[in-house]
């Protein structure tokens, strides 16, 4: 059966201007009946029962089919995509049983680090191919439960978007006036999320504890780096397939305030920019998102975030990637239409 295209979402502090049909969702989980009650609401306002669909064999197939499609290294336990395919049948008959019988347990996650343009070291965590199959079977059954709450604010890693839609967004506000700008860095986003805090987001939505208490299991696994390792106590590790959607999860009560207090806010996973019409405007937005990160334990990194007239030149900034600035094409010294075709992720 083909996968239910979702109506235009209720209201929000953002106008909608991207109304997707929803036919990313995966069919094994969001059937007709389940994306009605999305649209429709459930009692309570969270759900419950998820657990079950979690463990289903489809979605666990599902999953395992995007896994071996996307490939990458082996975890902990040394099994890489090729050996899991070579087994599949009985790796995913186990998973299954270990899920049914509460018996599942997640493995420790193998630290690597991949080099950043800026001349550090990204830590990049890998988890094992079983671990990286029920990540994704808990995002296939949670991702359209807080799609359905995102802002259209934010763009990064959801279905439907990607860099150059921010891009655009950033260029049309800039176009329309509101040329101050707060270029905000989280400083070690991934590694400093707060465990309790995203678990309370979370509960907002979701009342079903088997699957809160694997996320939480997962959110604990233990970093195994050359011969250290630890069980860390805030953060989710960058390269688990679930993190992203928690990432975008706990940012989006500063995409709700932004938008609230009337502030432009075009957010990609972690990196941010809020356009303002005046320089009063953008020290009054960075005021209270500094105010926000404290209070969610999260820090602007004070030497990559500032706010500038970005029409005066050496008061511009980078957004994925790319400078605005005064005195040059934004973009890379492009137009926007030249990478109509371009995502520069």
């Amino acid at each position: 059966m083909p996968s239910a295209a979702v109506p235009e979402r209720a209201k929000q502090a953002c106008p909608t201007r991207d109304p997707r049909p929803w036919t990313w969702v995966e069919p094994t989980v969001w059937t007709e009946r389940m994306l009605a009650a999305l649209v429709d609401g459930v009692k309570g306002g969270k759900w419950y029962s998820l657990w079950d669909k979690v463990g289903a064999r489809g979605t666990l197939e599902a999953s395992w089919d995007r896994v071996r499609d996307n490939n990458g290294a082996a975890g902990l336990d040394g099994v890489s995509v090729e050996r899991f395919a070579a087994q599949a049948g009985r790796y995913l008959d186990e998973l299954e049983l270990a899920l049914k019988a509460g018996r599942y347990s997640p493995l420790g996650v193998r630290r690597t680090y991949i080099a950043k343009r800026d001349g550090g070291r990204r830590p990049l965590g890998i988890p094992a191919v079983k671990d990286r199959i029920v990540q994704g079977a808990l995002k296939g059954v949670l991702e359209p439960i807080f799609e359905w709450e995102f802002l259209d604010t934010s763009y990064g890693f959801r279905p439907g978007r990607g860099c150059k839609d921010a891009l655009r967004e950033v260029d049309g506000w800039l176009k329309e006036g509101y040329t101050w700008v707060v270029d905000a860095d989280l400083a070690s986003y991934f590694d400093s999320i707060s465990h309790q805090g995203l678990m309370a987001e979370l509960g907002e939505r979701i009342s079903d504890g088997p699957v809160l208490e694997l996320i939480e299991r997962y959110l604990g696994q233990e970093i195994f780096d050359d011969l250290k390792h630890w069980t860390p106590t805030q953060g989710t590790p960058q390269g688990a397939v679930l993190s992203p959607l928690l990432a975008n999860l706990y940012l989006h009560p500063l995409d709700r305030l932004m938008n609230a207090e009337g502030h432009r806010i075009v957010r990609y996973a972690d990196d941010f920019v809020i356009l303002c019409a005046s320089e009063q405007e953008a020290q009054v937005a960075l005021t209270k998102v500094r105010a926000w990160a404290e209070v969610h334990g999260l820090r602007l990194h004070p030497d990559k975030t500032h706010l500038g007239d970005c029409r005066q030149r050496g008061q511009g900034f980078q957004f994925l990637g790319y400078r605005f600035e005064a005195g040059r094409r934004w973009v890379r010294k492009t137009s926007l239409k030249a990478i109509k075709d371009q995502d520069p992720q």
